[in-house]
């Protein structure tokens, strides 16, 4: 197993940006960068040896940071913070204190604001392990950052083995108390982007999804799967209903499992390529997002190009007392875990 490290841009600040190319004896290569702690690229061959990138992303940092991706953001691949997915209008009440967010999608505060971890310039430090290799990130989110309460110091730890496993491990600490929930944020195509993914297989270990209002917000009940587009619970492709929905999928599935235990979510799958991601995690819940809003850059992606399964705790749960708790107090540690474990069947029909 091996890490490389290279240059990858210059920040408009003229801080440089690095790319971190992880990779196993297996040929499996992910490519992460510390701005935004980005997965720019994972690299691996299909049931006939031809390799391909499976997620969205770039090959430079400009094009992460130019005004065509920022003005349709989509997230590639990068970490989501201080607070993951929506925030109902960008309020919520604290130990009796009121907070105002930065409001930017619809009425709504998405992904941790206008300046959050995504487009941050993390620190890193390169990890060498007997059973694994990857990359640490590190970041202060000061006190009053996108309006958030609380100090915090953020890890997050990239690594890969032998066993095809990408690891992200998630690390927080706080000097306030303050909403926390981190997610990465990487669209998965397992054609390599030759195809849209209406036609991947996924299955999903959950019952419940958390149906939300015409804002996209939960509205505070959990609803059965079975009997509606969004059950998952037995292996189907994404396109099977997807009819019925008119921007797709874009929603919270109740996880099964104890939580904070470790265990197998989702399964995406490809038939042609053989290709297949298996999603493990410590997390509650998975933003099941088909990509609809996808821009099209650089002359490529565009609507259903790219899945997200992006494991976390439950939109607005700042809102939402009847949600698992997302406040990290002083004293507590903020510990989260997902892997994607990939994977190719040689056999016809997976």
């Amino acid at each position: 197993m091996q890490v490389q490290v290279s240059d990858f841009g210059l920040m408009p600040s003229n801080e440089q940006a690095q790319l971190f190319t992880l990779s196993n004896d297996n040929g499996l290569v992910v490519k992460i960068t510390n701005y935004g702690g980005v997965i720019t690229a994972v690299e691996m061959s299909d049931k006939d040896g031809n390799v391909d990138n499976v997620v969205l992303g770039f090959d430079k940092l400009e094009d992460y940071i130019s005004d065509e991706y920022l003005n349709s953001y989509p997230y590639f691949g990068a970490i989501c913070g201080r607070f993951a997915n929506r925030i109902r209008e960008g309020k919520f009440t604290l130990d009796g204190e009121d907070f105002q967010l930065a409001v930017n999608n619809g009425p709504n505060h998405l992904h941790g604001g206008l300046v959050g971890y995504d487009r941050v310039l993390w620190k890193a430090e390169v990890i060498r392990e007997d059973e694994e290799v990857g990359v640490e990130l590190s970041h202060l989110s000061k006190d009053g950052d996108e309006a958030y309460p609380g100090n915090v110091l953020l890890k997050v730890r990239y690594s890969l083995n032998e066993k095809n496993e990408l690891k992200i491990r998630y690390n927080a600490e706080t000097d306030k108390a303050t909403p926390i929930n981190l997610t990465n944020h990487s669209y998965f195509n397992l054609t390599g982007c030759k195809e849209i993914v209406t036609g991947h297989y996924l299955c999903i270990e959950s019952d419940e999804i958390t149906p939300v209002d015409n804002n996209m917000i939960p509205i505070g009940v959990y609803s059965g799967v079975a009997g509606t587009p969004f059950d998952f619970r037995t292996n189907r492709t994404i396109g099977e209903q997807m009819d019925e929905l008119e921007t797709g999928y874009d929603l919270n599935y109740v996880l099964r499992g104890e939580k904070g235990e470790m265990r197998k979510v989702a399964c995406l799958s490809e038939q042609n390529s053989g290709r297949e991601i298996e999603v493990y995690t410590t997390q509650p819940g998975m933003q099941l997002y088909t990509g609809y809003w996808i821009p099209e850059l650089n002359g490529k992606f565009g609507s259903y190009s790219g899945v997200a399964l992006e494991t976390q705790h439950y939109p607005d749960s700042p809102n939402k007392p009847e949600f698992p708790e997302t406040v990290l107090r002083p004293g507590e540690t903020y510990l989260q875990t997902t892997v994607y474990k990939f994977g190719v069947k040689l056999s016809e029909g997976l």
